[in-house]
Order: C-alpha cells, then sequence, then structure tokens
C-alpha cells in the first residue's frame, strides 16, 4: 500500500462464533443455530478497517507459532496490511468465544494467548514505520507496557495518538492517558474509566439520555484532548478540550448513528475506530466531524454482515451507500 500511514498496534484472536436465539442461563444448554470461525481480535479488526479504507496501514501484533497464526498471516497479506508480526513458539495464538444473539446483541470470552508476549523492544523494533506515519491506533488487548511503548514513540515522532480503551486494563491509569490525544471508548468502558481514575460513578446504560452539557463536562474530567463516546444505535457523542478542537465549531456535540440492517455488532465499534484512524488521513485538513460522520458510516455498515474483521466496508461500498463525506 506504500508509505505507512497509520500503524495499529493491538491484538489477533481467532473468533469462534455462535448464533443463538438467547444466551444460555446458568446451567442450560441451547441449541444453537450457527458456527463459524473467523479473524478477529480488536487490533485487526480495526487494521482491517483502516486498510479498506484505502489507506496504507502497518499491524504490530503478536502471534502463535501455530495454524491459526498462519491463517492470520495470511489474511492480512490478503488485505495488504504490513504486518509486523512477533512469532511466539511458548503460547497460543489469541482466541475469542462470541455468542450473537439473535437481535445482534453479543457476549465475548477472549483468551488473549501470545497477544500479552508483544513486547517493548519488538515495538521499539518497528521504528521505521513510526517515522513515516501520522496516526498511531491501540487497544488493550496486549501486554499493556507494549502499548506504552507505541504511544510513547509516536509522541517522539509527532503522531496522532487515538486509544480505543477495551477491554479496560488492569493497569491503565492517569499516565497512560495523558499520551493519548483521542479517546474512543464505549459507554461501558468510559464508566469504568470516570470509577477508576476520577471516582465519579455513573450507569453506563443512562449515558445516551445525559444532556449535552453533563456528558461534556464527565468528559472532561478524564483529561485528554479528545474524548468520541460510542453509544451504540445512540450513535456517538464527541467532546474537544476549548484549547484544540480539531476543526470543529462546537466543544461538544452528537451525531447519530448512520442507518443500518443489523445482523451482528461484534465488529461495530472496531470499524469506527479503524475508520477514524483512517479518516484523520484521509480528511486531513477537514474538520473533525467530517471523519467521524465517516467513521459511523462504517460502523453501521459493519453491522449488516456477520464476523468481525470479514464484516469490515471498504471506502468504495461506504460511499456507494451514504455518498461523500462533507463538512456541512
Amino acid at each position: 500500500m506504500g508509505t505507512p500511514q497509520v500503524i495499529v498496534v493491538g491484538s489477533y484472536n481467532q473468533d469462534y462464533a455462535w448464533r443463538i436465539d438467547r444466551a444460555p442461563q446458568a446451567g442450560e444448554t441451547r441449541r444453537g443455530e450457527d458456527f463459524r470461525s473467523a479473524a478477529g481480535g480488536k487490533g485487526f479488526n480495526q487494521a482491517v478497517a483502516c486498510a479498506r479504507q484505502g489507506v496504507a496501514t502497518v499491524f504490530i501484533a503478536a502471534l502463535g507459532d501455530d495454524a491459526a497464526g498462519r491463517t492470520a498471516r495470511e489474511l492480512a497479506t490478503a488485505d495488504g496490511i504490513d504486518a509486523r508480526w512477533l512469532l511466539r513458539s511458548d503460547a497460543a495464538t489469541g482466541s475469542a468465544c462470541i455468542v450473537v444473539e439473535t437481535g445482534g446483541q453479543n457476549r465475548i470470552i477472549v483468551a488473549l494467548g501470545a497477544n500479552e508476549c508483544l513486547d517493548v523492544r519488538f515495538v521499539q523494533a518497528q521504528a521505521d514505520a513510526f517515522a513515516t506515519a501520522h496516526v498511531l491506533l491501540a487497544q488493550l488487548e496486549n501486554n499493556i507496557e507494549a502499548t506504552r511503548a507505541a504511544l510513547a514513540l509516536a509522541r517522539s515522532h509527532r503522531l496522532v495518538r487515538v486509544l480505543n480503551p477495551a477491554p479496560v486494563h488492569a493497569q491503565l491509569d492517569a499516565a497512560l492517558l495523558a499520551d493519548v490525544d483521542i479517546l474512543t471508548p464505549n459507554e461501558t468502558e468510559f464508566a469504568l474509566l470516570l470509577a477508576r481514575l476520577c471516582a465519579v460513578d455513573v450507569d453506563p446504560d443512562q449515558l445516551a439520555a445525559q444532556d449535552d452539557a453533563r456528558l461534556h463536562a464527565l468528559a472532561r474530567r478524564l483529561g485528554v484532548g479528545t474524548l468520541v463516546i460510542t453509544l451504540g444505535a445512540h450513535g456517538c457523542f464527541v467532546s474537544h478540550a476549548d484549547e484544540n478542537r480539531r476543526g470543529d465549531a462546537l466543544a461538544c456535540y452528537r451525531l447519530a448513528a448512520a442507518p443500518a440492517k443489523v445482523i451482528d455488532t461484534t465488529g461495530a465499534g472496531d470499524a469506527f475506530s479503524g475508520a477514524l484512524a483512517a479518516g484523520l488521513v484521509r480528511f486531513a485538513g477537514q474538520p473533525f466531524r467530517v471523519v467521524i460522520e465517516h467513521a459511523n458510516r462504517c460502523a453501521a455498515l459493519a453491522t449488516e454482515g456477520r464476523g468481525a474483521a470479514s464484516a469490515m466496508a471498504d471506502y468504495a461500498s461506504v460511499i456507494a451507500r451514504f455518498g461523500e463525506t462533507r463538512d456541512h
């Protein structure tokens, strides 16, 4: 794809997904309607989402030296991703159990395996990519010290640093968030961060119903320049620090979710974060709202397909469905 523009440091998991009418209760066995095994992991999903927006993407991750790891390498190549793999013979490739209910809601259990073996030295050895890229995107399905190292390297090369704080790591702290430019939590993750770092308790199920002033005030408590809280079917909420609104006229605003015929929500958040990172490159110089609108559309299309990485839409499909994204 050419000179790296976005670097994704993250996880690869082999997904094992069941479709079912409803999740079983404790001690209950239910008959599944369908089973699929496919590529996943928050990092890989986001790298695929980014690459499919036509932006040159480097993916840095760890794999087991096993069949799932070989599959990962083949899939990254097929999507044109410049993947930098740390191969581990002492750990299995990460895996995830996903149960998707008829209404599209999902429950996920992850065994991170080799993802937790991604080390600082390996990340630092990829400095050539950081020297030319514009954006770093990270999540928290890895050894958190590797994530810290990636953020520090990105800071030294003046990349825009985007963190999708999922899943919220036990060692995530204020120092790590201080190294982030854009944070993209969902409602649950936002509530967990407020409780841990600010001693503020909020009900994640009630966040979408809060007025903009209240949400903005809560977002400012975390001290990150820009927060984008993804609210599922309610779209998203953007909160900027006054000193850098990234070209937006308003310090805070909401965008409704783009229309979609939802089949499976598994990869929607990853589609959003990956497309956001790509949009910072593709829509450089335009207001941040343009980037977020495009990310919203990518997330909507991801819910119309099954699986995670496989459901990520390419740029042409997004434009064919919604038209060009423009500043209003």
